[in-house]
């Protein structure tokens, strides 16, 4: 009998196959012009996410981790102060708050939305707050509202971790322009991703765009005609900048961006009305007013292990997003959580499922992973 093909998680060789005019003229541009450092695809590229965004200024930096350090970094939070965010997310977001020198301070997620729960916000508040940091988790948008009017009442800054959400809406409004400062990373398997590492932080506030332009380039300042000088350095900086290549291979993907997103949702409807009937299955949900991009399209189960098991079994690739909170990881242990302490995020490292998802993928397979899920659970 012949095997059946292999459905990844993600096919970026597909995504290429279709942009390859685009992405191979764009990148011959730049070779050409040898402007590999701060070259015009850089500029271009953030003015054309900034628009995307709905936010003035859009600064690129070297990757999502880079973006998350330079904007902390450019907020003033360092030494002593704390910011309040998730442990159900990737290590980059607790780490770029160790690396400006503040302490993570871990609350839990809404079990529904995988995000941020504002209603833990308030009891996790000390003296030493300075910034509560959401994560817009597998594209959907946190509850930015509760967040933001509970930053307000405490005169915290708002840190958008938008690196799964490119082109989210939350009521209307775009993720990039929620809080006081996003940041989003172009890592190859997000929505809008590079052909490396690459990331950008939105705001609407000219001096902090400033600084982050700076600390992305060893500290120095951009003058009013736009020019870096070489050798001035008022900040103690860093070499985060985004390369000219990665701009360009971007500059390509934004313009089919919206066409994926769409492509992305219609796949997660066909998967919930297919999959709606599994009563040991709980599907994502998506809140009136929330707009999500589908970054992830994850599923929570407890015969997670066996069910992903099956699936491999049958050729379909799947991914677990993430298996090990970060309050129990060991590179954050010196904070002092222990298991128990975050219940809701602790359920969902056990049982998060991540089903194939792809602007490419086709009606077949789409099927067939509904049909193996199926097969699974009619069979228990």
């Amino acid at each position: 009998m012949q095997s059946l093909t292999r459905i990844p998680l993600v096919d970026l060789k597909a995504q290429y196959r279709c942009i390859k005019p685009e992405v191979d003229a764009a990148l011959q541009t730049v070779l050409e012009s040898a402007a590999f450092i701060n070259g015009p695809a850089v500029a271009e590229f953030e003015q054309a996410f900034a628009a995307f965004c709905q936010v003035r200024y859009a600064v690129g930096v070297a990757s999502g981790t880079a973006a998350l350090q330079l904007a902390l970094k450019g907020l003033g939070i360092g030494s002593g102060d704390e910011v309040i965010t998730v442990a159900h997310t990737f290590c980059a977001t607790a780490e770029a708050i160790e690396h400006v020198g503040a302490r993570p301070v871990f609350v839990d997620i809404d079990p529904s939305t995988y995000t941020l729960d504002p209603n833990l916000v308030e009891r996790a508040i000390t003296p030493r707050t300075r910034a509560i940091l959401p994560v817009h988790l597998y594209g959907l948008p946190a509850g930015m509202d509760a967040i933001n009017e509970i930053a307000a009442a405490h005169g915290l800054y708002v840190v958008e971790d938008a690196a799964q959400a490119h082109g989210a809406r939350y009521k209307g409004r775009t993720v990039g322009a929620l809080g006081h400062v996003a940041c989003f990373s172009f890592y190859p398997g997000k929505n809008l991703g590079a052909y490396g590492d690459a990331g950008a932080v939105t705001t609407n506030d000219p001096e902090l765009a400033l600084r982050v332009a700076a600390l992305r380039d060893h500290g120095r300042m951009i003058s009013a005609d736009g020019k870096r000088a070489k050798y001035e350095h008022e900040l103690v900086g860093y070499g985060e900048r985004l390369d000219t290549l990665q701009a360009a291979i971007l500059q390509v993907k934004l313009r089919h961006l919206p066409d994926w997103t769409c492509a992305r949702r219609q796949i997660a409807q066909t998967y919930r009305q297919a999959l709606a009937s599994c009563s040991a299955l709980t599907l994502p949900c998506e809140p009136e007013g929330y707009e999500g991009v589908y970054h992830l399209f994850v599923v929570r189960t407890p015969y997670r292990d066996a069910l992903r098991q099956y699936m491999r079994e049958h050729g379909i690739e799947t991914g677990v997003h993430y298996p090990i909170p970060l309050h129990l990881q060991r590179a954050f242990a010196h904070l002092g959580y222990k298991q128990g302490d975050l219940p809701c995020t602790e359920q969902a490292a056990r049982e998060v499922l991540s089903l194939p998802i792809y602007p490419e993928l086709s009606e077949g397979d789409v099927q067939r992973v509904i049909d193996i899920v199926l097969s699974f659970f009619a069979s228990r």
